[in-house]
């Protein structure tokens, strides 16, 4: 077990910055306890009374007194942000996206992590296969919350042939146990045609119920379907009647769930009403955006935000050209708000283009998996005015790269347009499409 984690940087004016600590610098212990992984460190650093043991290159050791706040970070950061070996998926599921992924992709795209310390740190969503017993009992013992749940069926047969794991079934029992230790959750159901849809969808909501509060919320995401399925597990692409069906049955439940415990509970992923050609709903169905960041929710929250920044604009006479390349899913309501923007600004001369997936394929519609290639492609010979907006959810970890390795420098050499790249928010586009800012 690796008991020894080195520092990569120490914060300027931190308390370990103020006491010395230098990167390079190893922790071996904090209150003479060994750290594990980055849940002991979180634990132990909370105390208000720290004695921590370092040791410097030159092999010297320090131990250091610390009184701080309750909570205050000592602002180290250490070369694993784990401070452990990451934790790869032991599953073969189905649905899985990796491996649906092109060949001579950038390596890091093809690793499958499952490690329950990212749920923790990222949000990410774990399946709780490879986690022991011990993981478990740490996550209650140091009450480490939100833990996020790919969950995808609580029928135990049905789980083990979707992972393609024959202990994923007994490992719906580790959510029993953190249910019982308190511990807040979130889960996700990937919904598959003919396989956890339907009678089974209903069974899973049924039995998810018994965990509430502590599980706040479920969303319910299509899988997702790239081209490069060759030798996996056939499966369908829902239609649009099977979107209806699945909303039916999640607006079903919402209804009764609000009734009985006033939260709606399970939600619907964007991508679904999209499909049905339904409107997204009304904000409060979504209890507050607890699944955001699963994509349930994004386009309400966009359409609420561009209204409220909306009611504000004086408007102008200006002239203005720009552009502006989404995803299939989020394109009529992009267009819809440039549109609206017209109504105070008549001289705004704005093309909103949706932008076709030819590298994963026509199924997938998200905004954050276009490349680069697929962008130049089809964007080559329109008008694209003096700007071409794109948002940030096609770019990594704030880097000007999309996920062909393509660098928004060599895009704006191809299409000979300035790129600007646009947050999230309502307010951002609004800003970004009438250059508020300049």
């Amino acid at each position: 077990m690796k008991q020894e984690h080195r520092v990569k940087e120490v914060e300027e004016g931190s308390i370990a910055w103020e006491l010395g600590v230098e990167p390079g610098d190893v922790l071996l212990q904090i209150n003479k306890h060994v750290i594990e992984d980055v849940f002991d460190y979180h634990y132990y650093v909370n105390d208000e009374e720290l004695l921590v043991l370092i040791r410097k290159p030159n092999g010297e050791e320090w131990e250091l007194e610390i009184e701080k706040e309750y909570e205050d970070d000592l602002g180290i950061t250490f070369e694993s942000g784990l401070m452990d070996e990451y934790r790869s998926c032991r599953n073969k599921c189905m649905f899985c996206f990796i491996d649906q992924m092109p060949p001579g992709m950038r390596e890091t795209l093809y690793f499958k992590d499952d490690d329950s310390r990212l749920s923790f740190l990222q949000g990410n969503y774990i399946t709780l296969t490879n986690m022991s017993d011990h993981d478990v009992e740490r996550i209650v013992q140091y009450h480490l919350e939100p833990i996020n749940v790919s969950i995808h069926t609580t029928n135990p047969e049905l789980r083990c042939k979707m992972l393609h794991n024959r202990f994923a079934g007994d490992a719906l029992k580790k959510i029993q146990t953190l249910y019982e230790g308190g511990i807040t959750m979130n889960g996700q159901i990937v919904l598959c045609k003919g396989i956890n849809d339907g009678e089974e969808l209903e069974r899973s909501i049924r039995d998810m119920v018994k965990w509430m509060p502590n599980l706040q919320s479920v969303s319910v995401v299509p899988v997702g379907m790239t081209k490069f399925r060759e030798g996996l597990y056939p499966l369908e692409p829902f239609q649009k009647e099977d979107a209806r069906e699945v909303l039916g049955i999640i607006h079903k439940w919402q209804d009764k769930i609000y009734k009985e415990c006033g939260t709606h509970f399970i939600h619907a992923g964007d991508e679904w009403y999209l499909l049905a050609e339904m409107e997204v709903p009304e904000e409060e169905r979504y209890d507050g955006y607890l699944q955001l960041e699963n994509g349930v929710g994004m386009m309400r929250l966009l359409l609420n935000e561009f209204e409220e920044g909306f009611q504000k604009l004086a408007g102008d006479d200006k002239e203005r050209h720009t552009s502006l390349a989404t995803g299939k899913l989020a394109y009529p309501f992009i267009k819809r708000m440039a549109e609206r923007l017209t109504e105070k600004y008549p001289n705004l001369d704005m093309h909103v283009y949706c932008i076709r997936n030819d590298f994963f394929g026509e199924t997938i519609t998200v905004a954050g998996l276009i490349t680069g290639q697929d962008l130049k492609a089809q964007l080559t010979g329109q008008q694209l005015g003096d700007r071409l907006l794109l948002p940030v959810s096609m770019f990594r970890n704030e880097e000007d790269v999309f996920l062909d390795d393509m660098t928004i420098s060599q895009l704006e050499e191809a299409l000979q347009v300035r790129i600007d790249v646009v947050k999230s928010s309502g307010q951002d586009l609004i800003d970004a499409i009438l250059q508020m800012e300049e």
